[in-house]
């Protein structure tokens, strides 16, 4: 097998894989659900579907004892606007959750005025975060109660900002929940305290989930599939994957001490990390209106008469920044997904962010990786091309051996493997050291796509959006032509049909690039110069006789 078929068919996977994601999202994914009136109004059967069942039995804690602040209004809540540097959001006094949340440094379209909106309790994106108490007997503040509020709008001023909500029990038991936001930071520590001021003790869990339906992330190319769905971290199983089908297929149950739930999607992603000293029970469920939850929940906790207990818990919600994912919880940078090639996809991106450090261009810091990366693949990369120029010497002989040997492929193949023998040509030592490669022009294509610090980045001239495809489609047609240019330079391949389809490929990959994010189709075009010349001098080293 020559190296021209070799390349032929990595060149055909690479499209197929393309064609495969395509058609994954736009054919397998799930569509987008029904959004059903029950899901704005809280009945009574979502209620109880929704929150998670703590004890061993099949039955819901008991959810029934609202207080009497709860019953006076137990449809309705109060809305608390809070903003920070970094976040517009409201917090609704009915279950005392996060119900909105648009992250302001980060504009849905580049030039517009619109922010990500993360968190939204309205159709048709559904995506909120709860949190509550649950007692296995008596009232308790869930994400249903009605909490109080001293104030309804507040602002960060200071380094820090507390917003508190409480909850109460006519015998004395007081839980106050609060917000604390950071500057810069898309952390929210959650604290909850239970001043118990009754005559009798009083026990809870704590739980802390996820709740969002299947809506699906518009996206300007098709041709680009990323993630969205349930992930969940333990020290035991590390990271995984849990998607829409397995919340639908099956309730996960598991129990470990550390670890986090989110949920994610490309670019932006929440998570809640409970308290890491703790055993905490992670759930999933599918309910009622096309909604999923991921969540954990505490050991009980009992406070008892005059005494105070506290639950400690850290939501983060933002893009994934992969700095303050790891400074977060141990392992959650890893909802910045690379795939099975993480390992090599975070040494690129930590050099993509020091390139950038220096020159501030992500454009001009994918060059700069793209040259690191030349080089130090340039010793394998010269064995492959060597190998391609001397089987491209010979090429004349090999068309002279197929005119004179006609079908005979027997004897045809014989006098190849003595012309190989006599030349001291290896006919696979183009292929090696590029297969060898394969896996790291991988790991960099995910970390492109997936690196929220490229979205929306400007490069240079026309090109003021790395993370969007060329809008006048110059790159890919640049593309085309280096491709075009770098094909002359290897041996074309004996079988028409082959030389074919090799010709063809230009503009194939021409066409796909034209909906590829101009960072991607960026690399390629520097990775191809390159290749043309170093693949220029060392032919014409071999054609003056100074190379062998």
């Amino acid at each position: 097998m020559d190296n021209q078929r070799t390349l032929l068919f990595a060149a055909l996977a690479f499209v197929s894989v393309l064609i495969w994601q395509a058609w994954q999202k736009d054919y397998v994914l799930p569509p987008e659900a029904p959004v059903v009136a029950e899901q704005a109004s809280g009945n009574t059967g979502t209620q109880q579907a929704d929150i998670p069942k703590t004890s061993g039995s099949n039955s819901a804690p008991n959810i029934s004892g609202l207080s009497d602040q709860s019953a006076q209004n137990a449809s309705q809540g109060q809305i608390i606007s809070v903003i920070t540097d970094v976040y517009n959001l409201e917090i609704n006094t009915k279950g005392g959750g996060i119900s909105q949340l648009q992250l302001l440094e980060y504009p849905e379209e580049k030039g517009k005025d619109a922010r990500v909106q993360l968190l939204n309790e309205n159709a048709p994106k559904i995506f909120v975060v709860e949190s509550g108490l649950v007692s296995e007997a008596g009232e308790s503040p869930n994400h249903h109660a009605i909490w109080s509020t001293t104030q309804n709008k507040y602002a960060l001023q200071d380094e820090t900002l507390r917003v508190p909500l409480t909850w109460r029990t006519a015998d004395g038991v007081l839980v106050t929940k609060t917000y604390v936001f950071t500057k810069g930071s898309y952390k929210i520590d959650v604290e909850t305290q239970v001043k118990n001021a009754g005559t009798n003790s009083w026990s809870a869990r704590e739980y802390l989930q996820l709740k969002r339906n299947d809506f699906t992330e518009k996206k300007a190319n098709s041709f680009i599939y990323t993630y969205t769905g349930g992930v969940l971290y333990t020290d035991e199983e590390k990271y995984q994957k849990i998607d829409y089908d397995d919340m639908q297929d099956e309730n996960l149950d598991v129990k470990a001490v550390g670890g986090w739930a989110g949920m994610i999607q490309h670019y932006f992603g929440v998570a809640w990390v409970p308290e890491k000293e703790n055993q905490y029970s992670y759930y999933t469920k599918a309910i009622d209106g096309g909604l999923f939850v991921i969540g954990a929940y505490s050991p009980s906790k009992t406070v008892a008469a005059g005494e105070t207990g506290t639950f400690n818990s850290v939501l983060y919600a933002g893009p994934k920044l992969q700095d303050q994912l790891a400074a977060t919880a141990p392992g959650l940078e890893l909802m910045v997904d690379y795939g099975k090639l993480t390992i090599i996809a975070e040494p690129i991106f930590w050099l993509l962010s020091f390139y950038h450090d220096f020159v501030g261009n992500w454009g001009v810091a994918i060059i700069l990786v793209t040259l690191t990366i030349k080089a130090l693949f340039f010793k394998l990369s010269e064995k492959s091309y060597k190998s391609m120029a001397h089987m491209k010497i010979v090429q004349p002989r090999i068309v002279a051996m197929k005119e004179k040997f006609g079908d005979d492929k027997q004897k045809l193949n014989q006098a190849m493997m003595e012309l190989y023998k006599t030349e001291k040509i290896n006919p696979l030592g183009g292929c090696f050291p590029i297969l060898i490669q394969i896996p790291v022009f991988i790991a960099l294509y995910w970390t492109l796509l997936e690196s929220v610090e490229m979205r929306q980045a400007p490069f240079a001239l026309w090109i003021d959006n790395i993370s969007a495809a060329d809008p006048y489609f110059i790159l890919p047609v640049i593309y085309g032509i280096t491709m075009f240019l770098q094909q002359r330079l290897n041996p074309a391949p004996v079988d028409p049909m082959q030389k074919k389809m090799m010709q063809l490929l230009p503009i194939m990959f021409t066409g796909f690039f034209a909906f590829f994010p101009a960072g991607l189709v960026l690399y390629w075009i520097v990775n191809n110069v390159l290749t043309i010349a170093q693949q220029t001098f060392i032919m014409k080293r071999i054609e003056a006789g100074k190379d062998k």
